[in-house]
């Protein structure tokens, strides 16, 4: 198997086009990178929606059986 470049130096100015082939890197891997955060933070929140309705649930069932109680 033989290499497309001859030496490091050649791979990384990518035969002229080095600023275009590795500006397209960086922005596809900050575009992943932005994608996973919001997903964790999504995730996260919708957790937090989650317990904060279970939680509101609890208490609306806890206060309709103290009015039976009484």
């Amino acid at each position: 198997m033989t290499s497309a470049f001859h030496s490091w130096s050649d791979f990384w100015q990518m035969g002229g086009y080095a600023f275009y082939v590795w500006l397209a890197v960086a922005v596809t891997a900050l575009s992943l990178l932005v994608v996973v955060w919001h997903a964790c933070w999504q995730r996260r929140a919708l957790l937090t929606d989650v317990q904060r309705q279970m939680a509101r649930e609890r208490r609306m069932l806890a206060a309709r059986k103290k009015g039976e109680a009484l």
